[in-house]
């Protein structure tokens, strides 16, 4: 729970996902990689930011976009794992800005997601990217984001599942000292 602590204590308090808009799931887990389906910004209760970064919106305000979607994709790792602590490393971030033909500057608006996850998760938020422009971005969000997370296999040490399995094997060596007695 230390990350959900560090979310505490940087004042983050994480939405409930949102729902896939066509036929596909926020996640999918394959052995321990959690690949999370591509997320775009927005806000409860607020209309989705449709535009291009470089006309409609500034690099700066493309970072927030790309911080607030970082924000979602940890709401679906939370979601799908239960445990923030059980995600090993966030290990490859694809994000896709809608931008004009002359807008170069998509590391930096990406910046948003991969700052927020380094600063969320520490050296485990390290990770490989791309940052690419984009013609369109579905329903013309500004910026999309998809992610690979490495996932620890067990429950992390001092989980309540991690607990009981102790507690079991504790009581077993203590039957079988019983037995031999």
């Amino acid at each position: 729970m230390k990350t959900e602590r560090r979310l505490k204590e940087l004042g983050i308090e994480l939405t409930k996902p949102t729902s896939p808009m066509a036929n596909y799931v926020n996640a999918v887990r394959t052995g321990n990689l959690l690949y999370l389906a591509g997320k775009g910004p927005g806000l409860p209760g607020h209309p989705l930011p449709v535009g291009k970064v470089g006309r409609d919106f500034t690099k700066e305000q493309g970072y927030e976009f790309a911080r607030q979607t970082g924000l979602s994709l940890i709401a679906v790792m939370k979601a799908e794992l239960g445990d923030l602590d059980r995600v090993k490393r966030i290990v490859k971030v694809l994000g896709m800005v809608n931008a004009t033909p002359e807008f170069g500057e998509q590391p930096e608006v990406i910046n948003g997601c991969s700052d927020l996850f380094v600063t969320v998760f520490g050296d485990r938020g390290r990770h490989a990217r791309s940052a690419v422009g984009m013609g369109s971005l579905p329903r013309g969000i500004p910026v999309e984001i998809e992610v690979i997370v490495e996932v620890n296999a067990a429950p992390v040490r001092g989980s309540v599942v991690a607990a009981s399995r102790k507690s079991a094997q504790k009581a077993k060596r203590k039957s079988a000292k019983t037995k031999r007695r």
